[in-house]
């Protein structure tokens, strides 16, 4: 089993408390359209799971095969300096067929991002942030989008919902199980 090789943190793009009991991390491509098949199935999972679960994305544009995949996640990074992150990640799935430049900017408008912010965050500001994010799901063993971690641990099992929160749920029971042979 593969760990996470980069623990969650400050960096990361969270929903979620960071207490929770259980922390799925996804390495996504937003033009992937394996990721397109799975958001759905995740945003059904978090409702699912409600306040015990914190969900965390971390970009992983596999750019040889999806050309838009970089720019998108340029995107999505310039809308999180405003805040507005997870609109953009949901509106960049829900559009997955349309990621050119000239998507990206009338998405901007959508998301009321004025055009110069998109502009300045297609220049390469972020490449180093979205580039970290890569490599610590290289470390991670990501060969592939969507990957998944559960409390750290690779995801390979099935991918649908009942499956996802069944993992889930198991996750989080063993973490707030007493460490056998520990005493009070």
């Amino acid at each position: 089993m593969t760990h996470l090789a980069v623990p969650v943190g400050s960096q990361d793009h969270t929903q979620g408390q960071a207490q929770s009991a259980v922390t799925l991390v996804e390495y996504g491509d937003y033009e992937c359209p394996y990721c397109g098949e799975a958001y759905p199935i995740l945003k059904a999972v978090q409702h699912a799971m409600g306040d015990q679960m914190r969900f965390v994305f971390r970009n992983f544009p596999i750019s040889e095969l999806h050309p838009h995949a970089v720019r998108a996640a340029e995107f999505a990074e310039a809308a999180a300096g405003l805040g507005r992150f997870w609109q953009a990640h949901d509106m960049l799935y829900e559009n997955q067929a349309a990621l050119t430049d000239a998507d990206l900017f009338g998405y901007g408008l959508r998301l009321g991002l004025a055009s110069d912010v998109v502009a300045e965050g297609l220049d390469g500001r972020f490449d180093a942030k979205i580039r970290s994010d890569f490599m610590g799901g290289v470390r991670s063993g990501v060969n592939g989008t969507p990957s998944l971690f559960i409390n750290g641990l690779r995801y390979d099992g099935e991918r649908d919902v009942d499956s996802l929160v069944d993992a889930l749920r198991h996750a989080a029971r063993e973490a707030i199980r007493p460490r056998a042979g520990m005493h009070r």
